[in-house]
């Protein structure tokens, strides 16, 4: 009967004392351990290895002579042992950005498939974002509204922004126009209008009225097209009737608030690209910071070094600006840190808005400084950031520095327009966190329209492919 285990019994290769170990057959098994404990030495240089020489020992004598001999690993005895195939041996990247979906590619997969149907959300408000052309507007117009309606066709100038807007409703009356809308009344452009510039002001310009109808067809596509000029890509329909408005833009561009999209391609998903990666974390997912807990010996006074980076020296520059700031707050700087002010601990770490007054001494000067404290805090992330050196960076970053979640991201390492493309509700980052088991559940239900399957039919097939493997 055969064994179901693969038995290694005196395996003496390099650093293997004597090791005997029983392998289930037909599973998968992981070897693990310390560097240097072995894991190679028994995998390679001893069950592939006698794997190998035993079967070209099974070969004939003739095919032999092209392969040359093999030398047997030190070990007592291999049962159980069939042909034995090593796909690679190699280190994985120890890259911080590098994930599982990176190193085996599929996410790139996913990038590609993101980029070619996946649906832009505003990342502010929300709302979905679409770029239409000038024949998909007009149609959207007619299936949007009932035939015979009254409609303005409107471009957006200003939508909730402070300012006069003197100049720009000047300049679109000498252009020929006639009306505009501000904040919700329609005005003649004749007419001298005085907005507070210290409120915020939504402003559109009345392209063109009239009755939606085939007749009109020609006029509407000429005044929707002078809207989209006018109003930066975006044109805004409004029925008279009804107050019925809706929006459209040219461009990736938020009807609502007004922001802009970038380009949807692969790029923008990738973490590992600048154009792509959170801004704040530079696509590393978390970020580190200065904490007080590390910079600050509660149990000790500023004289005595309560300020862990800074000189104790009474002499030096920072020791002299923390005294004043101690003396500003009437603190006695012999106090333990714990047991000076609220207000006093937090100008000594995060700065002063006011100025303090000091004379500073070198060897060879003597000078006066007047000027706000910059704060413990602020002054280690200054430098933190201006220092060429990785040494001084590494420094900070072992002694006084904390690593945590990325909080313009929230640990998901792309930048916001790129989490708002969604695919069936689920955004790039939140289906490269699921199992491979709802992966395949999630693709299995995506039911791709018939357009969407004409550009992603192939990209979906090898991505269900690496999931079944």
């Amino acid at each position: 009967m055969e064994s179901r285990y693969l038995r290694v019994k005196g395996a003496r290769v390099h650093n293997l004392k004597n090791i005997d170990v029983d392998i289930p057959k037909n599973s998968f098994t992981v070897i693990t351990g310390l560097s240097g404990s072995g894991k190679s030495s028994l995998a390679l240089d001893t069950i592939y290895a006698e794997g190998q020489r035993r079967y070209l020992e099974s070969l004939s004598n003739y095919a032999r002579q092209f392969l040359g001999e093999l030398k047997r690993p030190d070990v007592e005895n291999i049962e159980g042992l069939s042909p034995a195939i090593a796909i690679e041996q190699k280190s994985v990247s120890h890259n911080p950005r590098s994930t599982v979906g990176t190193v085996t590619e599929i996410h790139d997969y996913f990038r590609v498939l993101y980029a070619r149907i996946g649906i832009p959300h505003c990342p502010e408000c929300g709302r979905t974002v679409e770029r239409q052309s000038l024949d998909e507007i007009i149609d959207q117009v007619f299936k949007g509204f009932r035939v015979d309606s009254r409609l303005s066709v409107i471009a957006p100038i200003a939508r909730e922004k402070k300012g006069e807007f003197r100049r720009e409703l000047e300049k679109l009356r000498k252009k020929g126009y006639v009306r505009a809308e501000v904040d919700g009344e329609i005005y003649d452009l004749e007419e001298e209008l005085k907005l507070d510039k210290n409120k915020r002001h939504t402003i559109g310009l009345i392209v063109d009225r009239l009755k939606l109808s085939a007749e009109n067809l020609s006029r509407l596509a000429d005044s929707v097209e002078l809207s989209l000029h006018e109003g930066d890509g975006f044109v805004e329909i409004l029925d008279v009737d009804s107050n019925e408005r809706r929006i459209f833009s040219e461009h990736f561009a938020c009807p609502v608030c007004g922001i802009s999209l970038p380009e949807i391609n692969p790029k923008i998903f990738s973490f590992n690209n600048p154009y792509g990666a959170c801004p704040s974390c530079n696509g590393l997912g978390f970020t580190r910071e200065f904490t007080e807990e590390l910079v600050v010996d509660e149990e000790k006074s500023i004289l005595d070094g309560a300020v862990k980076p800074a000189s104790s020296s009474r002499e030096s520059f920072t020791m002299r600006a923390m005294l004043k700031v101690v003396q500003v707050f009437n603190e006695d700087p012999r106090k333990p840190f714990r047991d000076l002010k609220p207000e006093t601990r937090h100008a000594i770490l995060h700065g002063t808005d006011f100025n303090i007054s000091f004379t500073h001494e070198s060897e060879n000067m003597s000078y006066k400084i007047k000027r706000p404290f910059e704060g413990i805090l602020n002054n280690l992330r200054r430098r933190y950031i201006e220092t060429q050196s990785n040494d001084i960076r590494e420094w900070f970053e072992q002694n006084y520095m904390i690593q945590q979640t990325c909080m313009k991201c929230a640990g998901k390492r792309l930048r916001p327009e790129a989490l708002g493309v969604t695919l069936r509700g689920k955004n790039i980052s939140e289906i490269s966190d699921m199992t491979i088991q709802k992966l395949l559940l999630f693709f299995r239900a995506l039911e791709p329209t018939e357009n969407e399957l004409k550009v992603v039919a192939e990209l979906l097939n090898e991505i269900m492919k690496r999931l079944v493997f």
